[in-house]
């Protein structure tokens, strides 16, 4: 039985999942981002009592398939900015098209009907976050960091952040603003 979960967006995420399965004594063939496989079917009971943790832990089961749809956008894009491998020529609609092998219209339409905001303000928003990740850790020069995230240039990045958080990354770093968001608030 495939169950489908929200608000999972990383290895911790996982972690409480297999955990609340675990607790429930309820066995998994598979726990990723955002979709549980559980050898057996599970009672009206199991459900109520996983749903009950879920809800407690942060995270909650996804009925419809348009929700499970959105939950698959979100993990694949996470994950594709988390890799910091992404060029310059990425194109978000054919990268989504070809992962879930459906119209990018469609998946844009869906995304915003659902979520009060565009696939591509969604991504950028993903991508400013993982920027304040970067220059907090202090890791990577902010060239290196628009290269990894594929802006053309620091120009671009800087315009993107500071209409994204009001301050240009040069200011963010020197103020050690850390007021990051959650991805899973994004």
């Amino acid at each position: 039985m495939k169950i489908f979960i929200k608000n999972m967006v990383c290895n911790r995420c996982i972690t409480a999942v297999e955990e609340i399965f675990n607790k429930a004594d309820i066995k998994t063939t598979s726990v990723i981002l955002g979709e549980v496989e559980t050898i057996s079917e599970l009672s009206v009971e199991q459900l109520r009592t996983i749903e009950k943790q879920l809800i407690e832990t942060g995270f909650e089961r996804i009925m419809d398939s348009a929700h499970q749809l959105i939950e698959k956008i979100k993990k694949l894009i996470i994950i594709k900015i988390s890799e910091l491998d992404i060029s310059e020529d990425f194109l978000l609609s054919e990268f989504l098209s070809s992962k879930l092998h459906k119209d990018y219209s469609a998946l844009s339409k869906t995304f915003s009907q659902n979520e009060n905001i565009t696939l591509e303000q969604f991504f950028i928003l993903q991508k400013i976050e993982k920027v304040k990740e970067l220059l907090f850790y202090n890791e990577f020069t902010l060239t290196e960091i628009a290269g990894k995230l594929g802006y053309k240039s620091v120009q671009h990045l800087s315009t993107q952040f500071r209409n994204s958080t009001g301050f240009t990354p040069t200011e963010f770093k020197k103020l050690k603003i850390h007021n990051r968001k959650s991805l899973d608030n994004l």
